[in-house]
């Protein structure tokens, strides 16, 4: 049965599609069978993994309603145990539409519900908002990973997320925990980046990865040739620190089914 993992961040440009492409691509590698969810009608995780936008096939607005029918959206991409369930543009309409419907929080999570025993992990990208569609996510994942950009406004923007997180855990799935925190666009030599650490770490004590994604070049390029990090230079420093991330995720998890309190 699949560990659903959500990342989100309502602030834009804090290395959340990346984060959530090359972490599925890294479990990929480990040879675990992943399906990576696009939440975002930007879609930038659908082309981050090659997936052409303007194809006719299912994507997730075309059945997001009908949970029996998200098989149907589900896609091979070019990459070994890595699957996808493309969007488009045109989920924007879903946002609108399920303003108005009973259990509106829910479409994701049934429609995940009917795929979770074809893989080990299901990787959500969602919005940079915190509208029904990341809603939906958090009511669908049992994990949450925060990637936090390492600057002032990102500490801001935490404390909306983590009121939103805990609105939906005392009201829509008690389920969900709070995995972890990614500091992206890491400096080590910037002070702000040290400050912003540090501060990070007193708020979120044992939450914080140990890993860091650096700021690099290679994670900047690989996304306009439709390819994951690790697919387009594996010797990167952007792509040894998502592998290094996506081992410390598994290994939090493993911890967390061995204490009882994960799925096992």
């Amino acid at each position: 049965m699949a560990e659903v993992i959500v990342l989100a961040n309502q602030k834009g440009g804090v290395g959340k599609t990346t984060t959530a492409v090359n972490l599925a691509a890294c479990l990929a590698v480990m040879e675990k069978a992943v399906l990576l969810v696009d939440c975002d009608p930007q879609g930038n995780a659908t082309s981050g993994v090659g997936w052409d936008k303007q194809s006719d096939r299912d994507d997730l607005y075309s059945v997001y309603f009908t949970a029996q029918d998200f098989h149907k959206a589900v896609h091979t991409t070019n990459f070994p145990y890595l699957s996808l369930l493309p969007a488009t543009s045109d989920l924007v309409g879903a946002e609108l539409e399920m303003v108005e419907k009973r259990n509106r929080e829910f479409y994701l999570r049934d429609g995940i519900n009917s795929l979770k025993q074809n893989y080990d992990f299901i990787i959500i990208d969602c919005p940079p908002s915190l509208g029904l569609l990341t809603v939906n996510a958090l009511c669908a994942s049992r994990h949450l990973v925060v990637p936090m950009q390492c600057e002032f406004y990102a500490l801001e923007g935490m404390a909306q997320l983590m009121r939103t997180y805990t609105l939906v855990r005392q009201r829509l799935n008690a389920e969900l925990e709070l995995l972890g925190v990614v500091l992206t666009m890491h400096d080590p030599r910037s002070n702000l980046t040290k400050d912003v650490e540090s501060e990070v770490c007193t708020h979120f004590p044992g939450l914080v990865f140990s890993t860091t994604i650096p700021r690099n070049v290679r994670l900047s390029e690989a996304p306009s040739h439709g390819l994951p990090v690790i697919n387009y230079d594996i010797k990167s420093k952007g792509s040894q620190a998502y592998l290094k991330f996506a081992e410390e995720c598994f290994g939090r998890l493993e911890e967390k089914r061995k204490r009882g309190t994960g799925r096992g």
